[in-house]
């Protein structure tokens, strides 16, 4: 009997255990990968699909100037930036197909919630509710990858997830432009269909994943006080050409941005687990590379910005032709991406993206030296663009790449998503910078000179990048953070 009782718990424990491992396992890697893939791409596509929209929103919404419509580009990165490292970090804790599917469910109603919007600061207002739901879907849908794909096969998804990003870039204006034919509210409809399959799909073959071991709250307060700094400057940047750079609103808007950004650093010193461990800042490749992300990420959503206006506003295209022209830059992204991974074995990384950085400042100064008012698109803008488009695909992969190379294992997801995060806040202050650059300019000649002047000074931050960059190469003995 004591046998017959032994073996039977045996069996239990077995089949208990082979249920538990078949739970946790995929049955359709394939499928699920696909899955994830497709969020993460629908929410890296919203960063840039907007961008071609801006004439056919403002022409909807009478009375609408630039510096209104660029909160539809920054209130989404801004939130999407502050959230993301702690969206993930909850993810972790409780639980990331849960998380994965709430933000996804999120992300697909308020993007037919834009589609409905019928007022500038309503659109702007469901954007932000767009970026929550990115922000929770995005590091929850790379959580899910790397705990749940097959060991065989889990590097490369993680690059397959990847490099979604890289295509939402390429492909976000000439999607957009195609969408706009239509109507510019289907940049946003589009997002509905797409979110309604990857849900039901996302609930049926996605296995449960959870830490067990990380019961700790992320810093929420850091992260709301710095969407607040970073809103707060992005306003004083925005708004100075038209309320006047000492008017009282900017001058406090400037207040508060330090007296945010200064709680938030001394939140981070004083949290348990805060949106940014002081302790990795102590890291040089880490350090310099997320300094080189804001750097680099400034003149790059600056000029993308820069050039579909001028193609627009000045040059007359319509969405569709602006949209065909400025894919060809990100076209040379995935071809310079592995030229730069073969040259890091004999080249040092920080050199590689200093290369990157000058190359897209000269292509910006190679625009603006060029154009006219006569279009003429293969000689004014695509050699410069495709030099640009040069300099990122040296540049950015490397920048993220480079930002974990020296972390511990156990904190390079963190060490990841902060890089993402500081890249986000670069491209809100480059739409801002601008914005306050351009403000309105009436006539062709002060347009003229407004573009030439955004483009010389994005190239200078650019610049700015490239001396950042040297910064990042690994040192002989690299230091790495106390383990926590």
């Amino acid at each position: 009997m004591k046998q017959l009782k032994s073996d039977l718990m045996s069996f239990m424990t077995e089949l208990t255990d082979r249920v538990r491992t078949s739970a946790s396992a995929p049955h359709r890697p394939g499928i699920v990968l696909l899955v994830l893939s497709l969020a993460a791409f629908m929410a890296s596509l919203d960063v840039f699909i907007v961008n071609v929209a801006f004439d056919d929103i403002g022409r909807d919404f009478p009375g609408t100037g630039l510096a209104e419509l660029s909160w539809v580009l920054n209130a989404y990165t801004i939130v999407y930036a502050a959230l993301l490292v702690p969206a993930g970090r909850i993810a972790d804790r409780y639980g990331r197909k849960g998380a994965f599917l709430v933000g996804l469910a999120l992300f697909t109603v308020a993007s037919a919630a834009c589609a409905l919007a019928q007022g500038i600061w309503w659109l702007v207002a469901f954007r932000v509710l767009q970026a929550v739901g990115a922000a929770i879907l995005t590091p929850a849908s790379l959580g899910l990858v790397v705990s749940t794909m097959p060991a065989a096969v889990r590097a490369r998804s993680v690059r397959i997830w990847a490099a979604t990003g890289a295509l939402a870039a390429a492909l976000g204006p000439a999607v957009g432009g195609l969408l706009v034919e239509a109507s510019w509210r289907w940049v946003f409809l589009v997002n509905v269909p797409v979110g309604v399959a990857a849900l039901i799909a996302g609930a049926v073959v996605i296995s449960r994943s959870v830490d067990e071991t990380d019961a700790q709250i992320p810093d929420l307060l850091g992260a709301g006080l710095l969407a607040v700094a970073i809103a707060a400057l992005t306003l004083g940047l925005v708004e100075g050409p038209d309320w006047g750079w000492t008017d009282p609103r900017i001058v406090g808007a400037w207040i508060v941005a330090a007296v945010a950004l200064a709680g938030f650093i001394v939140s981070s010193t004083r949290h348990r687990v805060p949106v940014i461990d002081p302790a990795l800042l102590r890291v040089r490749s880490f350090a310099f590379s997320n300094l080189t992300a804001v750097l680099f990420a400034i003149p790059f959503a600056g000029a993308l910005l820069a050039n579909i206006l001028w193609l627009q506003q000045v040059w007359g295209y319509s969405a569709i032709k602006t949209g065909f022209a400025v894919s060809t830059g990100p076209l040379m992204v995935p071809i310079f991406a592995a030229v730069a991974h073969r040259l890091s074995a004999r080249i040092p990384v920080g050199v590689i993206v200093s290369a990157g950085c000058v190359l897209f400042g000269l292509g910006g100064v190679l625009i603006a030296l060029s154009v006219d008012s006569t279009p003429d698109y293969a000689t004014e803008i695509l050699p410069g663009w495709l030099i640009g488009g040069i300099g990122v695909g040296l540049a950015l992969p490397s920048i993220l790449s480079s930002a974990t190379a020296d972390l511990p294992a156990h904190q390079a997801a963190t060490g990841s998503a902060v890089v993402n995060m500081s890249r986000q806040i670069g491209m809100a202050l480059g739409v801002s910078l601008l914005v306050a650059i351009l403000g309105t300019p009436i006539g062709y000649a002060a347009a003229h000179n407004a573009f030439q002047e955004a483009w010389w000074v994005l190239a200078v931050v650019a610049v700015a990048g490239a001396v950042a960059a040297l910064g990042m190469t690994p040192p002989k003995t690299p230091s790495t953070p106390p383990a926590g």
